[in-house]
């Protein structure tokens, strides 16, 4: 009975590791529009070098990235990027990393695609919200080939047709739409960058997952979540190991990668 406890609790704390909204658009959407920033900047760099021999020049790049998103907790922001930095490597990486280790590829897959098939009413109840008529009977169409022929979604057979490969959506993109801005910066604990209005949307959407009302358990709930993320994160082990190293300011250059990512999902 202990153990039992103690694995639920262990799995319950990697469930508040959790990034939100889908397993595929996630676990690090920020990461991949940070990769496309830092090989964009290591152009720039490789081409202009002299032109980074001026500090001053330097110092109005730097100020011009920090424009994109107001950071009045830039202090405690700061202290929880380090929190969740170290989270990553002393506990969430070693236990994805030997999950991997054991666990195939392909079961892994499977895992995946039933997380993300599973959270079809959060992508389809928010497109219905922004109007994207279109957008919702694609993720309707992907949801129905992919839980019939792909038997509950553990074969994602709806990756085959372009027109029902959609882009995420949550109910942060549907504020937007609507009109709300960012507001403030947020660097959450164990859940890492948000904004004031996208924090405010994952708890909208936290009702709108099939998880937290087939599941009267807090814990196994929370257990489950636990159980994606590190799925999730043996696929991108050494990602964000890459990201950090080839930025200037890491936790700068993660914040402005967020708001540029976000803003991109939700023109599309």
């Amino acid at each position: 009975m202990r153990t039992r406890l103690a694995i639920g609790l262990i799995l319950a704390l990697f469930g508040w590791l959790y990034i939100p909204h889908s397993a595929v658009a996630s676990a690090v959407q920020w990461s991949n529009a940070l990769a496309q920033q830092n090989q964009e900047s290591t152009g720039d760099v490789s081409s202009n070098d002299d032109e980074y021999e001026d500090d001053e020049y330097a110092d109005d790049e730097y100020d011009d990235e920090t424009a994109l998103i107001a950071d009045p907790l830039y202090g405690f922001n700061k202290g929880v990027y380090y929190f969740n930095d170290k989270l990553y490597f002393w506990l969430l990486k070693p236990v994805a990393r030997g999950y991997k280790a054991v666990v195939p590829v392909e079961i892994r897959t499977c895992i995946r695609n039933v997380a993300d098939n599973l959270r079809f009413p959060i992508r389809f109840v928010n497109a219905l919200l922004q109007g994207k008529v279109r957008k919702a009977g694609s993720e309707f169409g992907r949801f129905f080939i992919n839980s019939v022929v792909g038997l509950g979604g553990l074969a994602d057979i709806a990756h085959n047709y372009p027109a029902l490969n959609t882009s995420q959506e949550d109910l942060g993109q549907t504020f937007a739409v609507w009109g709300f801005g960012n507001g403030l910066y947020l660097n959450l604990p164990l859940f890492g960058p948000s904004s004031a209005r996208d924090a405010i949307g994952r708890l909208g959407d936290t009702f709108l997952d099939p998880i937290w009302w087939l599941i009267d358990a807090t814990v196994t709930r929370i257990a489950i979540r636990g159980g994606e993320t590190v799925n999730e994160t043996s696929f991108r082990i050494g990602d964000y190991e890459a990201l950090k190293e080839a930025a200037l300011d890491p936790y700068i250059a993660i914040r402005n990668a967020y708001v540029q990512n976000r803003n991109k999902l939700i023109q599309e």
